[in-house]
């Protein structure tokens, strides 16, 4: 999913390109938000991950194997999905432009103009399935076929960037009265991004 901070990125203005890789602090990618919203669960307690492959390499990070979600919730429900982005400076985290909001993320996840698709879902061995359930259905399991997620981007024209960064990730669901449920799910990645030197 960091190709989608980068892709975004590219939208911003800048005279020179630049070549950018991505240094991701945790080994697993997902770590736990660290300013999650009350009642927010981590990705390890709404997804079972132990079958999944996650190794981190020049070329990017390595991932295949399968999920299983452990959290429930009624298919009726509507589920939204954002992210954001943050630069960390003088001591804080600080909002970027880039973000993203999905108001129904089982409606479209599946789309193939969607960045969740593009960058994750397309990998996805069993699709069908996972449009079928969605993200909360008890037990449903996500399969991956082995796919490469590119941490390196080249000839970016925008704004330097510096440093560290995290990319946020909040998932809520909404019951037919558009009511919020007490659960949620907030992960996060960080890592320190740097410009490839000639």
């Amino acid at each position: 999913m960091w190709a989608i901070l980068l892709i975004l990125a590219v939208n911003l203005v800048s005279a020179w390109a630049t070549d950018y890789y991505l240094l991701v602090d945790d080994p697993d990618v997902y770590s736990p938000c660290t300013d999650g919203p009350p009642g927010s669960i981590t990705v390890n307690e709404a997804f079972n991950m132990d079958n999944m492959v996650f190794d981190q390499d020049e070329d990017g990070i390595h991932i295949s194997g399968n999920a299983t979600v452990k959290w429930s919730l009624p298919r009726t429900d509507r589920i939204s999905a954002r992210f954001s982005v943050m630069h960390h400076t003088r001591g804080t985290w600080e909002p970027t432009v880039i973000s993203q909001v999905t108001r129904d993320f089982c409606a479209v996840f599946y789309h193939q103009d969607q960045y969740w698709y593009k960058y994750w879902f397309q990998n996805a061995a069993n699709l069908e399935e996972i449009k079928k359930n969605c993200l909360a259905t008890k037990d449903s399991v996500m399969i991956f076929n082995p796919f490469i997620m590119h941490l390196r981007l080249n000839n970016i024209n925008g704004a330097s960037f510096r440093g560290r960064y995290k990319a946020v990730f909040h998932i809520e669901a909404f019951d037919e009265h558009n009511k919020r449920r007490p659960t949620s799910l907030c992960f996060e990645f960080r890592g320190e991004v740097e410009r490839v030197k000639d």
